[in-house]
């Protein structure tokens, strides 16, 4: 039957509506440069000049439905409807040049109650294959019946914005219009700028409907007497410590939680491959198969085996598969009430503990604060670690203010009993540099204890810096990791670091302290 974006504007007479990953990939290889197949069968794209998300392109349009909702500031930075209306315009005139365009309709939410349809219209088979994987993927009877959808993205990213528009700043434009129910993408062709748009409006749009919307990784016991939630900004560890084998996978990115519990929001992971390894990470390794996109990575010529510690290109290189691909994956994608929530930090300082117990308090403002510290770069005399706080560990996602989704979480955590930690996947024994990584191996017995309750019970021991309670043991991990001073050569540089590490988390919540109750604020640091 044949298929019309008239609607739309869009007049082009080749368009591809949910082609299978076999039309897409014949596509990409046909008509897009660089593309080709991986010795595992991933389809290898590449995504232009941009590798990664731009953020300070990313735009709200202010319009009288939401002014009064949105966090404005840095990561919702406010467009003019008729700066919106252009830069629509200029996209669609964009795809209406292309000879052929891919449509691709899906489903955001596994809760049907909550489930939001979404239509991608775009010029790369890439792309399409691309959100095929990660939006929920509807029945052919559902795709008969699908109608109108209730968002639209353009993705127009082989086309710059105009910089002279009113709100633009570079030729990069990433706009959300709430009223119009539309995403436009202009000026950079990396794939993640879809998927965090999706993430984007289900964070507008739960909260209103009383659920809370998650940047983070979902699991579930075999038996199903459990599951658990973990956050974290990207490198700390939630999509290699939810794919555990022990577990089922509810996804890895984006969950929301409800009154009956918990849902993926997303049909597919979107995992970084850096370093991947078959033996660290095998169920994502074993992912990279047909139907799976492997973006920005270098690859051997003739074997066209992927290298996957080569960052020639970027170190974001990154890998997308639909979740059925995960050998222990729950599906349909939904959980119980989580039992324990974990917040993830990858410390480069190296000066938290491996875990830490937290009270209701120190949950709220280890929420608030989302904190990692990245190794530095490659600057020429940079050696400090770069601290990041993302307020809910996903601020660039955030509409709401922070505050709400931590009142939000507060009263989840009351009302169903959850235990909060938190865990460091970074550094121990000193900062990097001069510390090692602590092994994922000892992560890994971390998680399992908290899973099995062994650590529920442990005793802990107060961070005389951090207030955190630290426990004592944990199977499987030597004593003497668990608390980091211990680790230190030189217990005076340990107290140093550890005291500006804790000043960087009270400089940052100075930003939430107005809007935080006495509670919360005392979850801090000590002193």
């Amino acid at each position: 039957m044949a298929f019309s974006l008239d609607k739309q504007g869009i007049s082009v007479s080749e368009i591809h509506r949910n082609a299978s990953p076999a039309f897409l990939y014949e596509a990409a290889l046909k008509f897009e440069k660089g593309s080709t197949i991986s010795s595992t069968g991933a389809l290898i794209a590449y995504s232009g000049k941009k590798t990664g998300r731009s953020p300070t392109d990313k735009r709200v349009v202010d319009e009288p439905e939401v002014r009064d909702d949105v966090w404005w500031g840095n990561v919702n930075i406010k467009l003019d409807p008729q700066s919106f209306v252009i830069n629509r315009e200029r996209a669609i005139d964009y795809l209406n040049t292309r000879e052929r365009l891919y449509v691709i309709d899906g489903y955001a939410g596994w809760d049907p109650k909550f489930q939001l349809k979404i239509r991608v219209v775009c010029a790369r088979a890439y792309h399409a294959l691309f959100m095929y994987n990660m939006l929920i993927r509807p029945t052919k009877e559902e795709l008969a019946t699908f109608g109108e959808p209730d968002y639209v993205i353009f993705n127009a990213g082989g086309f710059p914005a105009n910089r002279h528009t009113a709100g633009m700043t570079s030729t990069t434009s990433v706009d959300l219009s709430f009223a119009r129910r539309e995403f436009v993408i202009l000026g950079t062709e990396y794939a993640g700028e879809m998927k965090k748009g999706v993430f984007t409006i289900m964070n507008y749009l739960m909260p209103k409907q009383g659920v809370l919307s998650m940047h983070c990784s979902a699991t579930q016991a075999r038996d199903g007497a459990d599951s658990s939630i973990l956050f974290g900004l990207s490198g700390t560890g939630k999509t290699t410590l939810s794919a555990d084998p022990k577990r089922l996978l509810i996804g890895d990115d984006e969950h929301c939680w409800t009154d009956t519990g918990i849902f993926n929001i997303e049909g597919g992971c979107y995992a970084k491959v850096i370093k991947l390894s078959k033996e660290q990470e095998p169920d994502i390794w074993n992912s990279l198969q047909f139907g799976a996109v492997l973006e920005n990575v270098v690859y051997e010529g003739t074997s066209h085996l992927v290298d996957y510690d080569n960052t020639s290109i970027t170190e974001n290189t990154r890998g997308s598969y639909i979740l059925d691909t995960i050998p222990n994956a729950k599906l349909p994608a939904l959980g119980s009430h989580p039992k324990n929530v974990i917040f993830l930090t990858a410390d480069a300082f190296g000066v938290l503990p491996p875990v830490s117990k937290l009270s209701p308090a120190q949950a709220m403002y280890h929420y608030i604060s989302g904190y990692t510290a990245k190794v530095a770069g490659t600057e020429v005399g940079v050696k400090d670690p770069e601290p990041t706080f993302s307020p809910c560990f996903g601020g660039p996602f955030l509409v709401w203010h922070p505050t709400k989704y931590a009142e939000m979480l507060a009263e989840k955590l009351r009302k169903h009993g959850a235990q909060t930690w938190l865990v460091n996947t970074g550094w121990s024994g000193g900062s990097y540099g001069t510390g090692s990584r602590i092994k994922l191996k000892y992560t890994r017995a971390i998680i399992d204890a908290i899973h099995s309750g062994a650590l529920a019970s442990v005793p802990t021991q107060e961070d005389p810096v951090f207030g955190l309670a630290v426990p004592t043991s944990c199977p499987e991990v030597p004593v003497e990791l668990l608390q980091p001073r211990a680790t230190w050569a030189d217990k005076g540089a340990y107290d140093e670091k550890a005291k500006k590490v804790a000043q960087l988390f009270r400089d940052n919540f100075k930003k939430y302290e107005a809007q935080a109750s006495a509670e919360v604020r005392s979850g801090g640091p000590k002193g």
